[in-house]
């Protein structure tokens, strides 16, 4: 993919981040921020807008660093197992260890005495439906090799980059960032393909002038 793409792509993923987030955070905490609306507030609300925008823009960058180390991991899964299936079934089984371990551990050091641990199954249960949802859309648009991977990436890669608001344990901060991590991770893993089609037919039809000249 041409440098042209890569920069489209970290602008676009940045912006959704950002967008992303804004709402998020107004859905979240709208029992401190819906009395902007209804006091029609400008400044409190584009004030509110402006620092969970800024926010957003950082939970983006981690989305993209995340997403940019697991295009690397994958290219050395691939060429240490050597078989994709080999591969793919190591990433299913990585699926379900952190799966079970984010249930497992957040329950264990987070859980009030008498909680029910029915809540933290559900956060893991949603991840994992929501990242089924992406690596269905994403073999749709491709291959039936590219489901296992997008479901890891969207599972498991998603988890350790929310690592941050699990340690904090704020119910308001693990939606908050949880929310726009899966939405930039999903746009990443379902726009760089197109982008890459699209390089590759640039670069046919730059090939294609130079000859003719």
């Amino acid at each position: 993919m041409n440098s042209r793409n890569w920069v489209r792509l970290f602008l676009s993923t940045l912006l959704l981040g950002g967008i992303s987030t804004a709402i998020t955070g107004f859905i979240v905490r709208w029992d401190k921020y819906g009395s902007l609306f209804f006091s029609i507030d400008i400044m409190g609300i584009l004030s509110v807008i402006i620092l969970l925008f800024g926010v957003g823009l950082i939970f983006s960058i981690i989305s993209q660093m995340g997403f940019f180390a697991y295009l690397t991991i994958h290219r050395f899964g691939l060429g240490i197992f050597r078989s994709v299936s080999l591969w793919n079934a190591v990433q299913i089984i990585l699926i379900i260890f952190v799966l079970f371990d984010l249930v497992y551990f957040r329950y264990r050091f987070f859980a009030q005495p008498g909680e029910n641990f029915i809540s933290y199954v559900l956060v893991a249960l949603s991840i994992l439906i929501i990242g089924i949802a992406v690596a269905y859309i994403r073999k749709a648009n491709a291959n039936n090799e590219t489901f296992v991977p997008a479901l890891f990436f969207m599972t498991v890669v998603t988890i350790i980059e929310w690592v941050p608001a699990l340690q904090i344990n704020d119910r308001n901060w693990l939606y908050l960032m949880l929310f726009p991590l899966l939405v930039c991770n999903a746009y990443q893993l379902l726009v760089l393909p197109k982008l890459i089609a699209r390089s590759q037919t640039g670069k046919k039809a730059a090939s294609q002038v130079t000859k003719s000249k």
